[in-house]
């Protein structure tokens, strides 16, 4: 369902394939890295809406369902000449009607953590984000009774079922499509049975890691070093999680610190298999 904003010249709609092109120029406008490659990807795991003006599009907003009771939302986005007009506003309440009962999640910056806390929701926490060009290093050796292979087709359900309960909700569909377009590794015990992976997939200006699912520091560090080493000297990015405990690596690896997003929640947050986490997410949009 569309509708018009008469006060203000502006129209909303849901977004389609062809918004992609506008949706990209936004992003570009408010200096956020994404390509079109990746904005299909967002809307191909979820949906949302668009705001128009005179001249196109002005504003962007997006939610993605995780199962029946967890939803998350983001790539918020007005034009800076058209901010200060409650677009932002209404584009929210379009995503909030959609999303319905389900517990929601999102990440804000300091400067829209208000709103959203107006909104209804609470800081749960916080991800840290690392980036840079990958400095040459020997990858860490799995721990011992573990080895690292390339992740197949075959290993979806497996995989989806950790990185499940790791987020504490469901991702097969985000653990299907990303093995679909990206690289993973596997970390599987003398058994064959996998007990950690990491993916890797072209984003932004280079590349991003993540999700990165393990028991412990130790198997997060070897999936997170041997995805690394395969981009040596290329530009790399990846969000951590709280407590990640990961720090001297990242530093090694030539990723610096550059921003905390505060992770947010509307309702109940999902509740993590504590022998599992997730070290690196997915996505600040999507978890």
């Amino acid at each position: 369902m569309s509708s018009t904003t008469a006060a203000v010249h502006t129209h909303y709609r849901p977004m389609l394939e062809s918004d992609f092109p506008a949706a990209h120029a936004l992003s570009q406008a408010v200096s956020w890295r994404h390509r079109p490659e990746d904005w299909q990807l967002l809307h191909r795991l979820g949906g949302g809406f668009v705001a128009e003006g005179e001249r196109g599009v002005i504003g962007t907003a997006l939610w993605w369902p995780h199962g029946d009771d967890h939803a998350s939302l983001g790539m918020v986005i007005v034009s800076p000449q058209a901010q200060g007009r409650g677009i932002g506003r209404e584009l929210m309440n379009r995503l909030l009607d959609s999303i319905g009962e389900r517990n929601i999640l999102l990440h804000a910056t300091p400067a829209g953590q208000p709103l959203y806390e107006r909104l209804g929701f609470e800081v749960i926490g916080k991800v840290h984000q690392y980036q840079g060009m990958v400095a040459s290093r020997a990858p860490v050796a799995p721990p011992p009774g573990t080895r690292l292979r390339v992740a197949e087709v075959g290993d979806v359900a497996g995989l989806a079922e950790l990185a499940s309960r790791a987020a504490g909700m469901p991702r097969t569909q985000v653990v299907n499509e990303l093995l679909r377009i990206a690289a993973g590794v596997v970390i599987e015990d003398s058994n064959g049975h996998p007990v950690g992976f990491g993916i890797l997939r072209s984003f932004g200006q280079g590349d991003v890691i993540g999700p990165v699912v393990a028991p412990d520091a130790e198997h997060a560090r070897a999936l997170l070093s041997h995805l690394a080493a395969t981009r040596t000297g290329a530009f790399v990015r990846i969000d951590m999680s709280d407590e990640h405990g990961l720090d001297s690596l990242l530093s090694e690896l030539g990723l610096a610190h550059v921003d905390t997003p505060i992770a947010m929640v509307r309702g109940e947050a999902p509740q993590a298999d504590r022998d599992i986490r997730q070290f690196a997410i997915a996505s600040q949009a999507f978890f």
